[in-house]
């Protein structure tokens, strides 16, 4: 009979601090997330020096909680599987640290994740279906990548943003119209109750799928700054619907290229209700299957890593006790 695998995820990149314990990579026996946001709303962005020290104040306690709600103790866990990047180093440094002190003291394997591999895995937990070959776009606020999923441990990069990640563009958009961190939400809900009315530039390269969002956040700064009584809400839809396009025209392109019928959104930004619903929609229309996580998977969360890391362990990818923090790891 096949034996059950436990992964114990730690996930620390930003601003949230989370352990989760996942059976056999898709079953979620716990997912505890002990947020930050209330803390750095204040400052109108992540502090990474408030970051970490949240972190170490936050990890034994989450972890403890995380082993209780899966109703299991550390002897069960065959793999203890952090987050070692992409993020900021001290907070990923405090993740890192603390799972490399339990399987140093556990006698357990250490299985470092890729936080993007992550994302990707989240769908994988909503979907216990999906399997790879698959193309995933991950929209979050440090990526705007797409990425051909060959297998659970084997990707190849088709297009990266050249400058800001949607998610950051996202967040400085509302910033400068007035919106509180994170700005993402709050754009996407006051876009509702605006009007597609405002032509923005939309950038695109003639022998790339990379993808470009400088230039319609500058605009969109510009044009708030001529004309700070321009109605908001329009503002918002009309930025929402450029960069959706942006991200529908390129990721069409992909697909055809790939000739894969199978696409997956990953990343704070799948979240979106307008950009899920329109993915949704060129779905239908192209005959091709959209998979996205439940709105919980889609923000930075333990479950997510500890699916990616028991992908890692099956593979045989275990790290040893000199795995350290990469801020700007690739995947």
């Amino acid at each position: 009979m096949k034996k059950d695998i436990y992964t114990l995820g730690i996930e620390s990149s930003c601003d949230e601090t989370s352990v989760s314990v996942v059976k056999n990579g898709r079953e979620v026996l716990s997912n505890v997330i002990h947020s930050q946001i209330d803390i750095h709303k204040q400052f109108g962005g992540v502090v990474p020096e408030i970051a970490s020290r949240n972190h170490v104040e936050a990890i034994s306690t989450v972890t403890k909680e995380a082993l209780e709600m899966a109703g299991i103790g550390f002897d069960k866990i065959d793999a203890i599987c952090p987050t070692y990047g992409p993020g900021l180093v001290g907070a990923l440094l405090v993740g890192v640290a603390y799972a490399k002190a339990l399987a140093y003291a556990l006698n357990k394997p250490l299985v470092g994740v890729n936080h993007i591999q992550g994302h990707i895995a989240a769908n994988y937990i909503s979907h216990p279906e999906l399997e790879p070959p698959f193309l995933c776009l991950v929209i979050s606020g440090g990526h705007t990548h797409l990425i051909h999923i060959k297998d659970y441990t084997e990707f190849e990069i088709l297009a990266r943003t050249r400058d800001d990640a949607i998610g950051e563009a996202f967040d400085k958009v509302a910033r400068v119209i007035g919106l509180s961190y994170p700005g993402g939400p709050k754009i996407d809900k006051l876009a509702k109750e605006g009007e597609e009315n405002i032509n923005l530039p939309q950038t695109y390269f003639e022998d790339s799928l990379d993808f470009s969002f400088s230039g319609i956040k500058t605009a969109v700064l510009n044009l708030h700054h001529k004309n700070p009584d321009v109605n908001k809400a329009d503002l918002c839809a009309s930025f929402e619907k450029a960069t959706t396009d942006m991200l529908l025209t390129n990721t069409k392109k992909a697909l055809k290229h790939l000739n894969i019928n199978k696409l997956a959104l990953a990343g704070g930004v799948s979240a979106n209700f307008y950009i899920r619903e329109n993915f949704l929609k060129m779905g239908e229309k192209e005959s091709i299957q959209v998979f996205y996580p439940e709105l919980k998977l889609c923000t930075d969360n333990a479950a997510m890593i500890a699916s990616a890391g028991y992908y890692n362990f099956l593979k045989g990818n275990i790290s040893d006790l000199s795995l350290n923090a990469i801020p700007n790891l690739k995947i």
